[in-house]
């Protein structure tokens, strides 16, 4: 709102009257099948070609440049300063301590949690505090999954007969779903099974403990101080840049703990195998939504099924496949992309799910930037004579998909119908206990890998459509005023915290933000030179370099705070730490923060309940009008696990 009222403001008192005031479409007229409608006369399009009024186009280019540039500086500063202040003032959590260490290299004379702790002895020995090695522990995590699954039967087949004043015992069959096979008696059978599955999770354990393959490479390594641990995470630790090495821990919570049992040397391979396969996916994937979209038209329709001819030409029915249809389609088929794109994340190994979250907003933006903005705009375009009449003409399409996409989707969202669908068919066929029930009524986390790509692609088209066709400005302040109440009220009442990265993304919103308006400035470079307005063109080459120089400013003055930790700040927080609590045990705090949820009680009904108790203990909890028993912050969906406190850990030492 703060970038485009401003420019919205502009754009209509200045390049409106610009276009309005012309009376002639010649381009459009002269091409064949083009057609103008009264949002035409308010573009680009209704200028001739040769004409001295694209100078003004010129002129509120830079305007809006300038004005967008100064605006994400600001924020910038900003969020800058307020991730400094929210880490300086923030509670003590295990990550500020602890750096994750990958890539040991093999020693036949020692264990990797001997080569570990010998290590950090001798080359951080005033700091070193403890470690803990990590264990491919994906087999044992899969047999909890299953007892839980089990027990979940087990639970419901009782609570049935408790409530079955008959007192026929439930039965059930052992064949495919349960649909044949032989029948055998329901408790009896889950007792049996869960009991079984339990010594399969006890054998795996101690298989887990006691076999050295089972260890990984890597470790979490914990100091007595912040500012050794920020040392260790920002430093090389040996002459090979390739081992020992280190990055900060994620907070145990953040930590998606299957992927720590994938070989480091493997991880090129991986993310070199999705690049190709994301390359594939975007650009095929322009294929089938270009047919599906050629059906989406009246002429397509006719071509297909003529005898739908006469239903289609009725006034409201016609309007509606011209209005929307496009549009609908195109958000049916990318309804299963962030499935796929974070499925291809955890591929690639990555050891968060905030950096899971992050890769995969950064591949679903490129997608929507191929498939949805140019696959529409530049695809209609072949001929480069056709650019200038193209980018205004498709204004019309994507004010729909603005409708269709933003605005039905903030309608959606406050009224959840997403999570609404999923629980009503959940309670249908899914739910069994009161516990399923709760566990259907989780609304999960706002999903930063969806949402914010959407939202950088309203902002593309803003700044792309501002001095081409201002009609689309309002549209999208529209968007931007009802997201920002309903995602803000979301946020704070609905939705559960699955890990805090203190602004850590921000940095990625200013690189989309900045893609979008150098994409704009090359576009409406384009648009001049098949308006025949090339003298005016290079004027807008300088735009470009400009937003880049810009850029780079930023990413060297305010990046820093949001990549490194100051030692600065660490060393105040250790400070005023040893001034308040000289007789911390901090080694009690941290020995378990990083222990694998599958030896830490994972398999138990109530492990969500203990880590809520555990985390309530040190995070003071926003009021809010949440009714779920389940409020911010939580543990993650995929983790399981949560920062615990250092009151729970001291009550259990004494």
């Amino acid at each position: 709102l703060k970038i485009f009222a401003p420019i919205a403001i502009l754009a209509w008192a200045v390049l409106v009257p610009v276009h309005w005031t012309n009376h002639t479409l010649e381009l459009a007229k002269q091409l064949e099948n083009v057609t103008a409608s009264d949002i035409d006369k308010l573009s680009v399009s209704n200028i001739p070609l040769y004409s001295k009024r694209f100078a003004t186009h010129i002129v509120m280019a830079y305007a809006f440049t300038i004005w967008t540039c100064y605006m994400l500086m600001k924020e910038y500063e900003i969020i800058a300063n307020m991730r400094l202040q929210f880490v300086a003032s923030e509670a003590r959590r295990p990550d500020q301590f602890t750096v994750l260490v990958r890539n040991v290299p093999p020693d036949p004379d020692e264990t990797v949690s001997e080569l570990v702790e010998h290590f950090f002895l001798v080359n951080h020995p005033d700091h070193y505090l403890t470690h803990q090695v990590v264990c491919n522990a994906n087999k044992l995590a899969d047999l909890v999954d299953k007892r839980k699954k089990l027990q979940n039967w087990l639970d419901y087949y009782q609570l049935k007969y408790s409530r079955n004043n008959s007192q026929i015992r439930p039965m059930v069959k052992l064949g495919c779903l349960g649909l044949c096979g032989q029948k055998v008696d329901a408790i009896e059978h889950y007792m049996a099974e869960v009991d079984k599955t339990s010594k399969e999770i006890a054998e795996e354990r101690e298989n887990v403990v006691k076999d050295q393959k089972s260890i990984m490479p890597a470790s979490f390594v914990s100091f007595k101080t912040r500012w050794a641990a920020a040392v260790c995470a920002q430093t090389t630790q040996t002459r090979n840049p390739t081992e020992w090495l280190t990055e900060w821990a994620p907070e145990p919570r953040d930590v998606f703990w299957p992927n720590l049992a994938v070989p480091y040397v493997s991880l090129t391979i991986r993310r070199l195998a999705m690049s190709v396969a994301f390359f594939f996916l975007t650009f095929f994937f322009i294929i089938p939504i270009a047919f599906v979209q050629s059906l989406a038209t009246i002429e397509g329709i006719e071509k297909v099924a003529p005898f739908l001819s006469v239903i289609i030409e009725h006034g409201f029915i016609k309007s509606v496949i011209t209005g929307l249809l496009s549009g609908l389609v195109l958000k049916l088929f990318l309804i299963f992309l962030p499935s796929i794109l974070m499925t291809m994340s955890k591929f690639e190994g990555f050891t968060a799910i905030s950096l899971l979250e992050r890769r995969s907003a950064s591949r679903y933006y490129i997608f929507n930037l191929v498939n949805v903005f140019l696959a529409n705009v530049i695809a209609g375009a072949a001929i480069p004579q056709t650019i200038g009449v193209a980018i205004p003409m498709k204004a019309t399409f994507f004010i729909t998909y603005i409708m269709v996409d933003g605005w039905a989707g903030i309608a959606g969202e406050i009224l959840m119908l997403k999570p609404l669908i999923i629980y009503h068919l959940k309670n249908a066929f899914l739910v069994k206990t009161e516990k399923d029930r709760e566990e259907a009524m989780d609304p999960g986390s706002i999903g930063f890998n969806t949402g914010e790509p959407q939202i950088q692609l309203y902002f593309l088209l803003g700044l792309v459509y501002a001095p081409v066709t201002p009609m689309l400005l309002p549209f999208i302040l529209v968007f931007f005023a009802l997201a920002y109440i309903v995602y803000r009220h979301q946020i704070i009442n609905v939705y559960n915290q699955e890990y805090e990265s203190a602004a850590a993304f921000w940095p990625d919103v200013h690189g989309r933000i900045i893609t979008a308006l150098i994409i704009s400035q090359l576009l409406l470079m384009g648009l001049l030179v098949t308006k025949r307005a090339a003298l005016a063109a290079p004027f807008i080459i300088a735009l470009p370099v400009i937003t880049i120089g810009f850029h780079r400013f930023c990413k060297g003055r305010y990046e820093p705070a949001f990549v490194r930790y100051p030692l600065q700040e660490a060393m105040m927080k250790d400070t005023l730490e040893r001034a308040k609590e000289p007789n911390l045990n901090l080694k009690g705090y941290l020995q378990d923060a990083y222990i694998h949820p599958v030896f830490k009680g994972g398999d138990n009904d109530d492990d969500d309940d203990s880590v809520l108790g555990k985390l309530e203990g040190e995070v003071i909890i926003v009021p809010t009008k949440r009714q779920s028993r389940r409020n911010t912050p939580a543990p993650s969906r995929i983790s399981g696990e949560s920062s615990p406190s250092l009151a729970v850990i001291n009550g259990k030492e004494v």
